[in-house]
């Protein structure tokens, strides 16, 4: 089999299955390369705002996840499951780290500012910086100094994030359709959505299907 595949990923970084998500996806695409490896592969990531009116500032994370859970055992309950699910993937994920629940508005802002500029290496390195400053460094999403040195350390102009951060008529993907129905969502071709962190098989399939139907489209009839 060959031909294109575009896959749509729309995501949030405060979302710790978003980054189980994404680990899912590349093994996925491992094995779709293994299987067809002329087929192109394309994959474009969609900030969504899962909090937009947190404030700039962010919240305590702590005191968030008690208000939306009710209870210190129901916030134990919950991210041990999230901590299980992630070393399943081998992800490390340090939750204890992160004091703030941050507005990811300028996050979002400055990968879309990344899209545009720099290489495919840059932007994927930029993303992986990104969820890493958060889950493992406990860094503060929201901070733009943060995001701006995080930039930085992936060739990203400094000024030229900083000016790009500080006019906020700059363009900001927000809870598009593809990201409506929850994240991570995952479209394939635009034919195929798959909600949630999937298994690697089950993404692979996704992907297979998508690449069927635009055979068959694409076959005289």
């Amino acid at each position: 089999m060959s031909g294109r595949l575009r896959i749509d990923v729309f995501f949030d970084f405060i979302c710790p299955w978003c980054l189980i998500g994404k680990r899912q996806l590349e093994r996925a695409q491992e094995l779709l390369r293994l299987q067809h490896p002329d087929v192109l592969i394309t994959t474009v990531w969609h900030g969504v705002q899962l909090l937009p009116h947190l404030p700039v500032q962010g919240e305590p994370f702590a005191q968030f996840y008690l208000n939306r859970l009710g209870s210190a055992e129901a916030v134990a309950m919950r991210q041990a499951q999230v901590k299980q699910a992630a070393n399943s993937v081998g992800v490390a994920i340090d939750l204890g780290r992160i004091a703030t629940m941050p507005n990811t508005a300028d996050a979002h802002r400055l990968l879309a500012h990344a899209n545009t500029r720099g290489s495919r290496a840059q932007r994927d390195l930029l993303l992986e910086r990104l969820f890493a400053a958060y889950f493992q460094n406990g860094e503060d999403l929201g901070c733009r100094e943060t995001l701006i040195a995080i930039a930085q350390s992936c060739g990203y102009d400094a000024d030229a994030v900083k000016n790009y951060l500080q006019d906020e008529s700059g363009p900001f993907v927000g809870n598009e359709v593809g990201g409506s129905s929850g994240v991570p969502s995952f479209q394939f071709d635009r034919r195929i959505t798959m909600v949630g962190a999937q298994p690697p098989e089950a993404l692979l399939g996704a992907m297979i299907d998508a690449l069927h139907e635009s055979q068959r489209e694409r076959s005289p009839s």
